[in-house]
């Protein structure tokens, strides 16, 4: 039941994340957006700072902050508002979420029947290429329902 829930979860995510895929080349200029924005509303620095109750000087540190990925949220929503902008954050994943999650379960896979093999080569048991794949494929699926199927151990 609970493995149907999150399978349900990530086909609605991925159907949301499909009509917003474009999102995720949407690089950010080399200025940043703030200046970037700022400045394509004619607003200077210290208009924006006056917007935002603070000293000017704090305006140049907000746009370093942003170009080195160290500006907090709470700021960046701060900057937005007072450029009359929304702040859209949004992690956007690089492949399907169930891609992601049939990568690691096989991976995982790969990972647990290892042991098996080498065990299984120690007692002189070979497995083909064939039997070895629908065993990782077995083992894929049975991961992809477990709670540890992030776990690194």
């Amino acid at each position: 039941m609970l493995r149907d829930k999150r399978a349900q979860s990530r086909r609605r995510l991925d159907q949301r994340f499909d009509r917003h895929g474009d999102l995720a080349d949407l690089a950010p200029p080399p200025q940043g957006w703030i200046r970037t924005l700022r400045e394509a509303l004619g607003m200077s620095g210290g208009d924006l700072a006056r917007r935002m109750g603070v000293h000017p000087s704090r305006i140049s540190a907000i746009e370093r902050g942003e170009r080195e990925q160290t500006l907090k949220l709470d700021t960046l929503t701060r900057v937005a508002d007072a450029m009359q902008c929304e702040l859209v954050y949004a992690l956007i994943p690089r492949t399907s979420l169930d891609g992601i999650v049939a990568d690691q379960s096989r991976r995982r896979a790969v990972r647990h029947l290892r042991n098996v093999i080498a065990h299984s080569r120690l007692e002189d048991q070979e497995v083909t290429p064939d039997d070895l794949e629908a065993q990782i494929e077995d083992v894929a699926f049975e991961f992809r329902s477990r709670r540890d199927l992030w776990r690194t151990d």
